[in-house]
């Protein structure tokens, strides 16, 4: 029975754990980055029609002397 030596370091570099670290910090940094951006979308939008209405409120005050 001869064996492919092709196959074995195949075998040998799917089952090896010893990896770089900055893989693994590339990977959680994505991921937290991403995490991120789709808890801000909704926020972003939110808060820019809040300013708007607040900016159309405060237009409308009657501030300062004079002004009845």
């Amino acid at each position: 029975m001869t064996t492919d030596p092709q196959r074995n370091v195949q075998a040998s570099f799917s089952l090896d754990e010893s990896g770089a670290i900055t893989v693994d910090w590339v990977v959680l940094s994505a991921a937290v980055i991403g995490l991120g951006m789709v808890v801000l979308l909704p926020v972003a939008f939110s808060a820019d029609s809040s300013a708007s209405g607040i900016a159309n409120y405060i237009s409308n005050l009657k501030v300062g002397y004079g002004n009845d």
